[in-house]
């Protein structure tokens, strides 16, 4: 739960803190705070510095994570030393989730409940800008997720500087303008007429407007020029999977269908799924409403709640073909690799035929 102070009474002998660090506007002055507060409360402090690494990290072309993780945690040390003093402070850093695919305020909220439990932890101190290697900031959901498995939390009282909007003339608002204007066109020629001087004109004009007034709420993932078209080459590869999914799923429902006795089973699932919210997520939601059987009712985080008609279309989502096929449209290969949400204990049936 939320801590809004300290307890009243007799310093303790050594305080753990954990303190998860991002590279944001406000790191700094988290550090200091979660130092002076320590040892206001302690005679020695021992604190926790750690870097959560997002599921970017463990694909090849993303070693560059790893060494922005070590320099920031290097200036933080640097940092503690500073603010402590001559006063007796002991420092661990670490990076974690290293060997895990972190998408998500809950696997975040646990991989620090668990670091907490390794080492004692008392308190963590997190910072209100915290966001870990992701675009959308991440800390309401987190707090909701730290609160939801007992963790004690405290988030650090600093000042938060004004925010103002980006200039759309820096470069990922192009590159996101960009990929929103060619997906557009290309969807609108694949409605008309490629080869007609008006619809290419008007096409033109309607992608434009659609990049300019969505371009910063369709892409939630980073954006660059070497891994956006790699995507697309992806996506292509895909959509014959897709097809082929949707094919089996169109069979399967009409075999029910047709016979006398009609054997529907309709169920709610709810589905951790493993992909972050946002496009990915939409993709994946979208996907699942396409097949056959399956219908999303709702996509929030991470979180899907699937309607199915029949047990098989129930057991294919359980199998996470999708979710796989959609992490590596993202991910990548070696996402696409992880456990299945059957595998994780990350699906169940949350409601019956009454439904």
């Amino acid at each position: 739960m939320s801590t809004d102070g300290h307890q009243e009474g007799a310093a303790v002998a050594v305080e753990r803190l954990l303190v998860p660090l991002s590279d944001t506007v406000t790191v700094r002055q988290t550090v200091g705070y979660a130092v002076q507060s320590g040892l206001e409360d302690a005679d020695s402090l021992e604190c926790h510095l750690v870097v959560a690494m997002p599921y970017d990290a463990d694909v090849p072309e993303s070693d560059r994570y790893r060494d922005d993780a070590e320099n920031l945690l290097s200036r933080a040390r640097s940092w503690v030393e500073e603010d402590a003093g001559t006063t007796d402070v002991t420092i661990e850093t670490a990076t974690i989730g290293v060997d895990e695919y972190l998408f998500g305020p809950r696997d975040y909220a646990e991989i620090f409940d668990a670091y907490a439990a390794d080492h004692g932890i008392d308190r963590v101190v997190i910072d209100p800008e915290y966001q870990p290697g992701v675009t959308a900031q991440l800390l309401q959901p987190l707090e909701r997720e730290l609160e939801r498995i007992g963790l004690t939390y405290e988030e650090a009282p600093v000042e938060r500087p004004a925010r103002r909007g980006r200039l759309v003339g820096e470069t990922e608002d192009l590159d996101r303008l960009f990929a929103t204007f060619w997906i557009s066109y290309g969807f609108y020629l694949v409605l008309g007429d490629p080869t007609y001087w008006f619809d290419l004109l008007t096409g033109a004009a309607v992608a434009g407007i659609v990049a300019v007034s969505l371009a910063q709420v369709t892409f939630t993932v980073p954006l660059d020029r070497v891994q956006s078209p790699i995507r697309v080459v992806r996506f292509a590869i895909y959509v014959p999977y897709l097809l082929w999914e949707i094919i089996k799923a169109n069979i399967a429902v009409s075999a029910v269908i047709l016979r006398p006795s009609m054997p529907i089973d309709p169920s709610l699932s709810r589905v951790n799924s493993r992909v972050r919210s946002g496009l990915p997520l939409t993709a994946l939601a979208n996907s699942i409403t396409l097949t056959p059987g399956t219908l999303t009712v709702r996509a929030t985080n991470q979180e899907l709640l699937v309607h199915s008609l029949i047990p098989d279309a129930r057991e294919d989502l359980f199998d996470g073909g999708l979710e796989r096929g959609i992490r590596f449209v993202f991910y990548g290969r070696d996402a696409a690799a992880i456990p299945s949400p059957r595998e994780r204990d990350d699906a169940e049936i949350v409601g019956g035929e009454e439904l």
